[in-house]
């Protein structure tokens, strides 16, 4: 069993199979097993009342016109199954069950008896004759426990005889499955199904085959417009920042007029970044950072918070740190690199004076909280792209968009909380 993306348990599709056969067979042997003994005794009952009937009816052929007064009590001395008695008000045929006590096993007994009304030189009686049930019900119960002995073991034989044809039937299924859970689009590693003869099965490989075809040539496509995306829009962006940056230094404007090339610059670096940073997220979603390494974070950290002390000391901020010294993850070194970085920016950027960034890392998480506005961020609008809390801020609203899909790539999990007026931002690993 697994768990997936909501952590809930998932089960097999052999094991759903068996499990729904192995309740199906205790239902049926639920519902087979007395519906046999109560069958098999009633069949019994029907043959034993046919028995007392025949015999009945032998006694009144043969026995009753031979019989006189003064024999009934010779006959119920030697006969210990069948009595005649006097009748006092019993009209017509019966049979039924009762008890007789066995002297010779100390203990009630169960019969079958059966009361004929009779007539002995004009005077009406009763002929009596039971048959013991006890071995009966015995032979009754004997069988019964071997007809479900024999159907235990044919369904156990069954079950372990459907799991392994499953098992073999579904092989092709489960290798198809783990040829699709090793590809990786941009290693260009093609499945290889294995040989069916089940159509289903043939379908299914065929049908994933088209699918992946599909979605490599889309992926290559995707990939060479990044690539000349990247080409074509940062080389004109830079020539036109690089004359506006000339321009600036050699030129002599009036006030209006520079303040105009200086609004024009600062859009230029703007759109810079813009182009920049959806050329990160493009690479980062078409997997261009696969390469991986063990990363110390500790040093990492360090490293980018000496290139952002400068920043941090300008606005009268003060960062605090708690770094685990044996901090190591496994990931590609320049996606981690942009996600410190943007998160220790996005500190700087979103703060006020004499505000403070804590940095906090341990062996699970990794914490980015800074001072700032005294309101939480609405948590649908944190990580979404494009999304700026503040109008007037510089950032193009990218680099929390870009935080969460490193974490994504990396299987972590980046959350904001907002307490006791500082902006939470925790990386789990």
């Amino acid at each position: 069993m697994e768990l997936d993306i909501n952590g809930r348990m998932n089960k097999s599709l052999l094991h759903t199979v068996l499990k729904t056969y192995l309740i199906a067979v205790i239902v049926v042997f639920i519902i087979v097993a007395p519906f046999f003994y109560f069958s098999l005794k009633k069949l019994y009952l029907d043959d034993v009342d046919e028995a007392l009937l025949l015999r009945k009816k032998e006694f009144m052929i043969k026995q009753l016109p031979y019989l006189n007064q003064k024999d009934i009590v010779l006959w119920n001395k030697f006969n210990r199954e069948s009595k005649i008695f006097p009748n006092e008000r019993l009209k017509k045929d019966s049979l039924f069950f009762k008890y007789y006590y066995d002297s010779l096993d100390h203990e009630e007994e169960p019969y079958r008896e059966i009361n004929v009304p009779i007539v002995i030189n004009n005077k009406p009686y009763i002929y009596s004759d039971k048959m013991n049930l006890v071995e009966s019900e015995d032979l009754i119960e004997s069988i019964t426990i071997l007809f479900l002995i024999t159907l235990i073991l044919l369904l156990i034989t069954l079950f372990f005889v459907t799991k392994k044809v499953a098992l073999v039937i579904w092989k092709p299924f489960y290798n198809t499955l783990q040829q699709i859970e090793k590809f990786e689009i941009d290693k260009m590693n093609y499945p290889t199904f294995s040989d069916t003869d089940i159509q289903e099965f043939v379908r299914l490989n065929q049908s994933i085959l088209k699918l992946i075809e599909k979605n490599v040539a889309i992926y290559q496509q995707q990939k060479e417009f990044v690539e000349n995306a990247s080409h074509e829009l940062q080389t004109p962006v830079a020539v036109i920042q690089a004359k506006m940056d000339t321009l600036l230094q050699s030129g002599d404007f009036s006030k209006k007029q520079y303040e105009i090339i200086t609004s024009i610059n600062e859009n230029i670096a703007r759109l810079t970044r813009l182009n920049k940073n959806l050329l990160l997220l493009s690479k980062i979603e078409n997997h261009f950072y696969s390469d991986k390494q063990r990363i110390n974070l500790n040093d990492l950290i360090k490293k980018q918070l000496d290139f952002f002390i400068e920043q941090a000391e300008s606005k009268d901020i003060s960062i605090i740190t708690e770094l685990n010294e044996n901090v190591n993850v496994f990931s590609n070194y320049t996606l981690v690199e942009i996600l410190i970085s943007n998160l220790i920016l996005n500190a700087i950027q979103h703060n006020i004076p004499q505000g403070k960034i804590i940095i906090k890392l341990t062996q699970k998480n990794f914490i980015v909280a800074n001072s700032g506005k005294t309101q939480p961020i609405p948590q649908e609008k944190v990580f979404l792209r494009f999304s700026k809390t503040d109008p007037s801020a510089k950032g193009n609203g990218l680099g929390l968009a870009i935080i969460k899909k490193i974490t994504e790539l990396n299987n972590w999990q980046i959350t904001y909380s907002f307490s006791e007026n500082l902006h939470f931002f925790t990386v789990l690993f």
